[in-house]
C-alpha cells in the first residue's frame, strides 16, 4: 500500500507544482500572447517528464534524511 500511495502521491504532486511553476515562468518569459497557452502546455510536458521521475526517487531518500535529522 505504501507503494501505491508514493506512486499516486509523487504523480499528483508532481503535476500540481509543475503546472504552476511551468505557467509562472512561461508567462514572466512571454507575457500573455497568443502562443501562452500552448507554450505553457508544451512547457508543462517536457518538465513534467522531468520532474516526476526525480519526485519518485528522491522524496524517500529525502524524507529518511530529513526524518533521521530531526531525530537525533
Amino acid at each position: 500500500m505504501e507503494k501505491k500511495v508514493h506512486l499516486i502521491f509523487s504523480i499528483v504532486m508532481s503535476a500540481f507544482m509543475i503546472f504552476i511553476m511551468s505557467f509562472v515562468v512561461t508567462y514572466m518569459n512571454i507575457g500573455w500572447v497568443d502562443q501562452t497557452i500552448e507554450k505553457w502546455l508544451t512547457s508543462f510536458v517536457y518538465a513534467w517528464i522531468v520532474g516526476f521521475p526525480l519526485l519518485f526517487i528522491f522524496a524517500p531518500i529525502f524524507k529518511k534524511a530529513i526524518i533521521k535529522s530531526l531525530t537525533k
